[in-house]
């Protein structure tokens, strides 16, 4: 497995990928994005992540079974491995530790 550093698109699939549990494939993991943060996202890069990924080992995928809808071709299905959840954890640790961090002044300053 290479490094445990997820950038912020890679989190925010692992995370979708999390969310749909067993029907995550790419195009639900984008439209998914999509929706649930108002940002355009493409198939392709959500593809280029998974597959960046399943390469660290923090997610596998399996063929899933064709489909109409998919005019009988097969999903690639992903689930998120032990070691993604870890990395998922970190992210969320570091980050909760950067906003513990700010003074509260910061927050407290009004900008005209």
């Amino acid at each position: 497995m290479k490094g445990t550093h997820i950038g912020e698109f890679e989190e925010l699939v692992l995370l979708t990928v999390g969310i749909l549990y067993d029907d995550a494939y790419g195009l639900a993991i984008t439209d998914e994005i999509e929706e649930r943060t108002g940002r355009s996202v493409t198939v392709s890069s959500v593809h280029k992540a998974l597959m960046r990924m399943e390469q660290k080992g923090f997610l596998r995928s399996h063929m899933g079974g064709a489909t109409e809808e998919r005019g009988g071709r097969n999903k690639r299905l992903f689930t998120i491995t032990n070691s993604g959840k870890e990395a998922l954890r970190e992210a969320r640790t570091m980050r909760n530790e950067l906003w513990d961090a700010i003074p509260k002044v910061v927050w407290d300053i009004k900008m005209s």
